[in-house]
């Protein structure tokens, strides 16, 4: 059987025009050899994989060429090679700077190539750095490392330093769609697209997958054999994923998730893969940022096809959630759950932004529509008493339709129907949705009351609500009942609030009188349900509230400490006789 030799060795650069994604620093070794302006010492650093043993390899055999070489020469003889992996001692260190001092026996120069330098130690360091600083002539070291911050500043400052970046994902595919060439692979361009990512910048890497690959598919080499050998998840889970969202499909959503899990894949890169897509998605919203967009033609054009049915919004939002989703998991006691959670507010993205997307409505006392006939109105009576007219209702053919509804509104979408009812009838009630608040700061509490203020019905001034005449004696029995209500409900300081003054009656007007400003602004908060209450119970929409400050009242509910003592000593006598006891101040 004929030897094997894997991609990473057998196409190897041998030149520096072969090196991949590393033209700027190629171009600069190759401008200094020709003018000559090579340092003595120089430090290779960057991720692994990217070709900075290649270049140190290619750099040491260029520097001893003058043009008159044969195409085989070797100068073997004039490298050396340290792994400082597994030589970090100061005697390795030792023996290195007294083979310094030997001149080259063929060519000008002996290049000594360090790897994975970080890796001396201290002392080996220290031995190094006089002959770092002052090389003989005929000497030239290259360093190479993964890791520049383990290396100690004086060794830093003696180096010419060439950063190599990670190489990008295009110039890999590009590569890679060379090496099946040169195999005689048939490889699809999403499958090698999805190698390069996998080797997330690093050639080696990107070399490795593809003989893995290779040896798993033969010479057929296709997006669905390569994500089931590496066993990622394929664009098509998330394009399916962002279907069934924008269905707002929770079940087959969450069915989806768990075939996602029993193939062995794990919950937070499933997750963390969504909010990518979603980015991507974004992405192609706008035609200056598709260049943003690191895949393969074919699934391109998909992003494209798909970002169509989403909007900005939506993306947004759904970026965020599972982004929070991401940043939670690992903290979770429960990960599934937290993941389904975040499909589910997902798939509820499009559906709250559809309810939200009917707009303003006008909500008319049905009263109105007692009288008049509606044309090009279909009318229909659905649970409690309320008539709900929407833009599907709206026909072509003029109907004709009386209600005979009591005690019930009609909602009507803002079309121009319902903009010809508000002309004739300016005084409606206008119902905004509005998120809601907490009430854990001040800004919440503020937010709150605008909300509470929103959602009230406005019906001043409306001939067709009850306006019903009643006494103070009746407001004080309702005031009473409703004090009682919410001592029920659990809501203790409001009702002893509420209790502190008697209300008094100024026609329509409900007049109350308390202590401080602590006591208003609680009431005000709650003003709306409570005169929603009387309101209903007296059949008077023009019940109003007054609220004053009288500061003398303060001085009626402050009790100093001898009273609260004097108090506590009416209910239980034993309290003056433990002071006694005990000696103890007031």
């Amino acid at each position: 059987m004929e030897h094997f030799i894997v991609s990473a060795r057998k196409y190897r650069p041998q030149t520096f025009k072969d090196v991949v994604g590393q033209q700027a620093i190629t171009n600069t070794l190759l401008n200094a050899i020709e003018h000559n302006h090579l340092a003595q010492a120089l430090l290779f650093t960057g991720p692994r994989g990217v070709g900075k043993t290649t270049c140190a390899r290619i750099l040491a055999k260029m520097i001893n060429q003058n043009g008159e070489e044969t195409k085989d020469e070797d100068y073997a003889f004039n490298i050396f090679e340290l792994d400082a992996a597994s030589n970090n001692s100061v005697d390795d260190i030792r023996n290195l700077t007294d083979q310094v001092r030997i001149p080259p026996q063929v060519g000008k120069y002996k290049v000594y190539i360090i790897d994975e330098v970080h890796m001396l130690s201290q002392a080996a360091f220290n031995a190094f750095l006089k002959t770092l600083e002052e090389p003989p002539k005929h000497c030239i070291f290259i360093l190479a490392t993964t890791e520049k911050h383990k290396i100690i500043p004086t060794i830093l400052s003696r180096c010419q330093i060439f950063d190599f970046k990670r190489i990008t994902v295009k110039d890999t595919k590009e590569y890679l769609k060379y090496i099946a060439e040169q195999q005689e692979v048939n490889a699809e361009d999403d499958a090698l697209h999805i190698i390069a990512q996998k080797a997330d910048g690093a050639m080696r890497d990107a070399l490795s997958i593809f003989d893995r690959v290779v040896s798993f598919t033969g010479k057929n080499l296709t997006r669905q054999a390569v994500t089931e050998n590496l066993n990622v998840l394929d664009y098509d889970t998330y394009f399916t994923s962002t279907d069934l969202i924008l269905e707002n499909n929770i079940p087959e959503l969450l069915l989806q998730f768990n075939d996602t899990l029993s193939k062995g894949f794990d919950g937070h890169h499933f997750i963390a893969g969504l909010a990518s897509h979603f980015r991507d998605l974004l992405v192609c919203k706008t035609p200056e940022t598709i260049a943003l967009l690191e895949v393969g033609e074919q699934t391109k054009a998909k992003y494209l096809e798909q970002s169509q049915k989403t909007t900005q919004e939506f993306l947004f939002k759904g970026i965020e959630l599972a982004n929070d989703c991401d940043l939670k998991y690992k903290t979770s006691r429960n990960q599934r759950l937290l993941v389904e959670l975040c499909l589910m507010q997902l798939a509820s993205i499009t559906f709250d932004g559809e309810k939200k997307k009917n707009g303003k409505h006008f909500i008319i006392p049905a009263s109105y529509f007692k009288t008049k006939g509606i044309p090009h109105i279909k009318v229909n009576l659905p649970q409690e008493n309320v008539v709900v007219v929407t833009d599907e209702d709206f026909v072509e053919e003029p109907i004709t339709s009386n209600i005979e509804v009591e005690n019930s509104v009609v909602q009507v979408s803002q079309t121009e129907v319902a903009e010809k009812i508000v002309a004739e009838r300016p005084k409606i009630i206008l119902n905004r949705q509005s998120k809601s608040t907490s009430g854990l700061s001040l800004s919440s509490i503020k937010k709150k009351k605008e909300h509470l203020i929103k959602q009230m019905d406005v019906i001043l001034e409306d001939d067709d609500l009850p306006k019903e005449s009643f006494t103070e004696a009746q407001m004080q029995t309702v005031w009473n009942a409703y004090v009682k209500k919410i001592e029920d409900q659990g809501k203790y300081n409001l009702s002893s609030i509420l209790s502190i003054d008697t209300p008094k009656l100024s026609e329509t007007t409900i007049k109350l009188e308390f202590p401080n400003e602590t006591n208003k602004v609680e009431v005000e908060r709650q003003q709306y349900d409570l005169l929603g209450f009387l309101r209903q119970k007296l059949q008077n929409f023009d019940i109003n509230l007054s609220i004053t400050v009288n500061d003398e009242l303060e001085k009626k509910y402050a009790y100093t400490d001898m009273e609260k003592f004097e108090k506590l000593k009416e209910k239980n006598p034993n309290i003056d006789l433990l002071r006694q006891t005990f000696d103890l101040d007031i």
